[in-house]
């Protein structure tokens, strides 16, 4: 966190290394003085002032309250700008300091997933996937889509941003930005039992011819991401070596957040439209049946009318808490 090496990554650390020092300011004089008090009043100075009946100082008050109120104010204020600019579903506006994306950039689009235990990378527009391998081009923005399988994760690259859960049936988002090329690593913030510990990823920054050969590579790896392959894949497994794949089925993520990848599942978005219309005392769509997937790259925000409004999160059903027992899908 302290070395990061990208944009985000620098102004979070900024803000670390900003709140620990102004509430040094306190710290420091406190400690000073409580070291300098007991040294002047100590029971042999013959110069110390003792004074019994001392109720109130005007200045002593001033101080007291006015540094820590200057603060909070500072840190307040500081607290209300990051929020918004740091916001992760934000756009990015700048690669680095001084640096704005260039007009027509698209991010590069990645699909992340956290499952038992290790990382699912899909490049969709690409037709690359990946597993505890993260490939990234430098100064490229990248637009991070992110669920989990069945467990409560968090997405932790600390040289390139901060924590950003990964939750069953959910969907959330990050904008980032690596600025220099180097191998780094990634991790889950959330305990989700045995395998946790291996549950990490390499990241790689590299430079866009880099990149392209990398993306090749992954190409002619020749193992396609099918269906069986990644229910294969999604079963409990712990120290995952690097995987790659090409041509990932076509709205894998989607599936997965909608929890209708194996054959015959009805999808969450379909199962909450079907009871939608028959709460409402419509007549059954046969169109838009529970078995019908969502299409390619739809997300599923904003479905239901009572989901969140946060853009690109919605909570499709009740997830399962870290260790859990599984219960069957209706």
């Amino acid at each position: 966190m302290m070395n990061p090496t990208g944009d985000i990554a620098v102004q979070q650390r900024n803000l670390i290394l900003f709140s620990t020092g102004v509430m040094l300011l306190i710290i420091v004089p406190v400690l000073a003085l409580t070291i300098w008090f007991a040294w002047k009043y100590r029971r042999s100075n013959p110069n110390k002032t003792y004074d019994p009946n001392f109720d109130h100082s005007t200045t002593l008050e001033l101080v007291i309250w006015t540094c820590p109120l200057l603060i909070i104010i500072a840190l307040s204020a500081v607290t209300w700008t990051s929020t918004h600019l740091l916001d992760p579903f934000r756009p990015l506006e700048r690669i680095a300091p001084g640096k704005p994306v260039p007009a027509g950039t698209r991010p590069l689009e990645v699909q992340a997933i956290g499952m038992d235990w290790k990382w699912l990378f899909i490049y969709p527009e690409l037709g690359i996937a990946t597993v505890n391998e993260l490939a990234l081009p430098v100064d490229q923005p990248v637009h991070f889509s992110i669920t989990s399988t069945d467990q409560f994760n968090t997405f932790f690259a600390p040289t390139l941003a901060g924590m950003i859960y990964a939750m069953p049936t959910m969907k959330s988002e990050l904008h980032a930005v690596l600025n220099k090329a180097g191998d780094s690593w990634g991790y889950s913030g959330n305990y989700t039992g045995a395998g946790y510990s291996d549950m990490r990823f390499k990241l790689r920054g590299v430079d866009k011819a880099g990149f392209e050969k990398w993306v090749a590579e992954a190409r002619a790896s020749g193992k396609a991401l099918d269906t069986a392959t990644y229910l294969t894949l999604a079963k409990p497994s712990a120290k995952v070596p690097v995987m790659r794949f090409s041509a990932p089925m076509p709205g894998l993520f989607d599936k997965i957040v909608n929890q209708c990848v194996a054959p015959g599942t009805p999808c969450m978005v379909d199962v909450m439209r079907s009871d939608r219309m028959r709460a409402a005392g419509k007549p059954h769509d046969p169109d838009h049946g529970p078995a019908k997937a969502p299409a390619a790259h739809t997300p599923p925000t904003g479905t239901h009318p009572d989901a969140p409004k946060h853009p690109g999160m919605s909570a499709l059903a009740p997830f399962r808490m870290p260790g859990a027992a599984r219960v069957a899908q209706a």
